[in-house]
């Protein structure tokens, strides 16, 4: 099968014929339909994250069931499912505590599947997959946990979305920060998943959505996902306004673009005792500074959220309702279209600023 292969950091994708071997026990082989174009492969792409190479990437997809392996119950061939980068194994001490997406030998077996090998290969040579999910392919073996079974007239493109980006933003929203109708919000970084942490604050009734990041293009496309007030710090001090615009700071202050930065801009544009929630993924290493003396004067809250703090296994599902009840709008986050074969152009457009989401077929 064809496969886009990271070989080097900071060079194109190598799109090759590959060998994926059968599923193995509680493992799943899907044929891709859809893969998002995210920022997060573009940090493995440019070395601000690391994996093994050669690497398949691709970690925000849907599929159509092909083949099961011995003992999988939860799908069957046919079926067609949402990729959940997070599988979970049900026995770990996160798992149990309710946090799936956490799960301890997920992140313990980074770059293989939970046995520790790979089921991929380029001329006798392993490949590693991206979050147990390589969906920059036309097929992948993942855990029967990462396959999450939906309705067959369900968009499959819209499907790959939730995946990644619509579960990590509305979660944000719904489950990490738990915002409140009426609050007032800031969003710092309206990439794919900022615009999706704008649909979570509009979903929980929110009064004020402020969306801030440096390309116009991407304020004007927020607002049509329900951002109240834009800004852009080229223009303006981004804090300044938005703590003139909420009389103080938000209540709920979201990074989702993945710096030090903007990391301190939302810590700071946060009212006394507001919530700042750190969703964008920074380079490896890199520390973000905070007022000692603030955080204990003002009583804010800093906390993490990893895939929006969901257990993909039930709230993907809630994702999908949401979107058939027209409560979330998934389809408008899909502006570009690309084959495989086009994979580098879809990441150098996303570079550039490119608004919205991409999404890659295998075809």
């Amino acid at each position: 099968m064809k496969a886009a292969v990271l070989r080097e950091v900071n060079k194109p994708l190598s799109i090759e014929e590959v060998e994926l071997d059968p599923p193995k026990e509680h493992e799943v082989r899907v044929r891709v339909a859809a893969a998002g174009v995210c920022r997060s492969d573009l940090h493995f792409m440019h070395g601000a994250a690391v994996i093994r190479t050669p690497a398949v990437l691709g970690h925000e997809g849907s599929a159509v069931v092909e083949e099961v392996g011995a003992r999988v119950s939860r799908v069957k061939p046919g079926d067609h499912v949402i990729l959940s980068f997070a599988p979970h194994c049900g026995q770990c001490p996160s798992c149990l505590s309710g946090h799936a997406n956490l799960c301890d030998l997920h992140m313990a077996t980074a770059g293989t599947l939970f046995d520790r090998t790979v089921r991929l290969h380029a001329g006798g040579e392993d490949l590693a997959h991206m979050g147990k999910v390589a969906c920059f392919a036309e097929q992948a073996v993942v855990p029967e946990t990462g396959c999450i079974p939906i309705a067959e007239d369900f968009p499959l493109e819209q499907a790959a979305l939730i995946g990644c980006s619509v579960t990590t933003g509305v979660g944000a929203a719904l489950f990490s920060a738990e915002v409140r109708p009426g609050a007032a919000v800031a969003v710092f970084g309206v990439g794919g998943v900022g615009l999706n942490i704008v649909q979570g604050a509009r979903l929980s009734g929110a009064d004020k959505i402020i969306a801030v990041d440096v390309n116009d293009a991407a304020l004007e496309f927020a607002g049509r996902f329900g951002a109240t007030h834009t800004l852009n710090p080229r223009d303006a001090d981004p804090v300044k306004r938005v703590r003139e615009l909420t009389e103080g700071g938000a209540d709920f202050s979201f990074e989702a673009f993945g710096s030090a930065e903007t990391a301190t801009a939302a810590f700071d544009a946060a009212r006394k005792r507001g919530t700042v929630v750190i969703v964008g993924l920074a380079p490896v290493g890199e520390q973000f500074g905070i007022d000692a003396v603030q955080i204990v004067r003002q009583e804010k809250t800093i906390k993490g959220s990893y895939y929006g703090s969901a257990v993909p296994a039930a709230d993907m599902h809630r994702m999908v309702a949401l979107t058939n009840a027209g409560k979330i709008d998934v389809g408008g986050l899909i502006t570009r279209r690309y084959r495989l074969d086009e994979i580098n152009e879809a990441y150098d457009e996303l570079a550039r600023g490119a608004v919205g989401r991409g999404v890659i077929t295998p075809n």
